[in-house]
This record gives structure tokens, C-alpha cells and sequence, in this order.
């Protein structure tokens, strides 16, 4: 899956409306074009082992980010990683 198809599908969903809006990319300084999107297994705050498509930034933006954000791969809700 890449990136666009990622949003897409995230938009589709309705779990995240202002993840991908222009105005809000646009505040933190980044583009589409700094994704990049891999599957992946993660520990969530519960301690569960969730299949994940993680939308990574492939050079840090703005203020210095550059954490990845989580997807679940059934419902494209937003997962946040244990640390």
C-alpha cells in the first residue's frame, strides 16, 4: 500500500478527518510526498500485538518531527506504539 492509498482509505473511514487536511499538514511543514507507508506488527498500551500500516516521514519536518503515525490494517483506525 503507499501512502496516498493509505490516506485515502483512512478518509474513507472517517476515524481521522484532520490527520491529512492540507491545513493541517501544512502547520507542521509537510507533504505527501515525505510518506512513505510499510506493514508492521506493534505493542499498543494494552499490551496487544496489532497488524499495523505505519506512515513514516522520510525526513523530519518542522519543530523537529519525525515519529511515525499507526494505522490499523482491519478498521484504519489510529494506534499509538508502546514505548
Amino acid at each position: 500500500m503507499t501512502a496516498s492509498e493509505l490516506k485515502y482509505c483512512v478518509e474513507q473511514s472517517g476515524n481521522e478527518p484532520h490527520f491529512f487536511t492540507r491545513s493541517t499538514m501544512k502547520f507542521f511543514g509537510d507533504r505527501m510526498a515525505n510518506y512513505g507507508c510499510r506493514e508492521t506488527v506493534i505493542d499498543t498500551y494494552n499490551h496487544k500485538s496489532l497488524p499495523v500500516y505505519e506512515l513514516h516521514r522520510k525526513k523530519p519536518v518542522k519543530m523537529g518531527l519525525k515519529d511515525s503515525a499507526y494505522f490499523r490494517k482491519d478498521t484504519f483506525e489510529r494506534v499509538f506504539k508502546e514505548r
